[in-house]
């Protein structure tokens, strides 16, 4: 399924190079327009400005976690789904991160194949 994100901004915030770089790549391909950042300021900046329609984040960033992101995003009505990427396995975190906005939650290593196809069943969802 070619550009099946295509005319779709996905914005990705993780502080790996590595896993930014193939999760950006993987968006591209399909046809997506990516903006991407490596710290939770700069993530929660380009959701205010760039206004994207998925948001993949990592949860533990510099400059501002993953959660405290989730929780200003909520307190300044900034909703669109949210898929929290991280190595963390702790039920409490994945428990919290739902609760704060999360709409997916997905352990690293994560599979590019899982990630498209969780973020193409959110946005056809608009969960």
């Amino acid at each position: 399924m070619p550009n099946r994100f295509a005319n779709r901004t996905i914005a990705i915030v993780d502080d790996d190079p590595d896993i930014l770089q193939s999760m950006e790549l993987a968006f591209r391909h399909e046809g997506a327009r990516v903006v991407t950042a490596t710290d939770g300021l700069g993530g929660l900046h380009l959701v205010r400005e760039e206004k994207p329609d998925l948001l993949v984040l990592d949860m533990m960033l510099p400059r501002s976690s993953g959660l405290l992101v989730l929780e200003k995003m909520q307190e300044e009505g900034l909703s669109l789904p949210v898929i929290m990427v991280t190595a963390n396995q702790g039920k409490r975190h994945r428990e919290f991160a739902l609760g704060v906005g999360a709409s997916r939650y997905l352990l690293k290593p994560i599979s590019l194949v899982r990630l498209l196809e969780t973020a193409e069943g959110l946005l056809a969802t608009g969960a």
